[in-house]
């Protein structure tokens, strides 16, 4: 059974596509400079432009079969070291990273056309940088994290609201303590392409490619 070809949109015309090189200037090729100010760039603008979480990103994973695996989470932190989430170590992500630490992550830009993927090794962040995030989340964000057994059975909705519940109880007006089962994870980089929209489906393509301490760089067909 084929799709309804109605919900798929259809490809630019000759038209549409001469219609948008007419309009739009041309821009200068992508920097191969550093990768991480151009992202930098990228993530300041996308804030200015999307909707809704610019921070968003796909990671990828793999479980213990090789099946690979990918969900949406946000961009907590980013630095020359890597790019970093948060998230229940015990869950579905969480077994898999520490079965296999590597990762891939994908940020796509839709109302800038652009996208950047990521590939590389994942580490654990220290325990003092995930006790500083989780001080700083929302006092009931901090409470389901200790209600949430992420990725496992729910019975049904009242069994969270339950466990939010008690969890509530149990810390009172106290502070609430980083679960011990929650922390986050660093992505490092060891390839970064960035993507950019071009006429025609003539796209830029940029690698960076990790060597040694510092970065090689290629470009791509598109």
């Amino acid at each position: 059974m084929s799709a309804d070809t109605t919900l798929i949109p259809a490809s630019p015309s000759e038209d549409d596509y001469v219609r948008q090189v007419a309009e739009a200037t041309p821009p200068p090729l992508l920097s191969e400079e550093d990768p991480f100010a151009l992202f930098a760039a990228w993530l300041e603008e996308a804030g200015k432009k999307e909707l809704n979480d610019p921070n968003a990103m796909a990671v990828s994973t793999v479980d213990a079969d090789g099946m690979p695996d990918s969900r949406m989470v946000l961009l907590k932190d980013f630095d020359a070291r890597g790019f970093v989430f948060y998230t229940n170590t015990q869950s579905a992500k969480g077994v898999e990273l520490d079965g296999h630490p590597k990762a891939a992550i994908l940020f796509h830009w839709k109302s800038l056309r652009r996208q950047v993927r990521i590939r590389g090794n994942v580490e654990r962040v220290t325990d003092a940088e995930a006790d500083a995030y989780f001080s700083s989340r929302a006092r009931h964000s901090q409470i389901g994290a200790w209600a949430s057994d992420q990725s496992r059975p729910l019975p049904d909705r009242l069994a969270l609201e339950k466990r939010v519940a008690e969890m509530g109880l149990k810390f009172g007006l106290g502070k609430v303590p980083r679960p011990p089962h929650w922390s986050g994870y660093r992505i490092v980089p060891q390839t970064l392409e960035f993507w950019r929209d071009r006429p025609f489906r003539l796209h830029e393509r940029l690698v960076f490619e990790r060597a040694g301490e510092g970065w090689t760089t290629k470009r791509l067909f598109p």
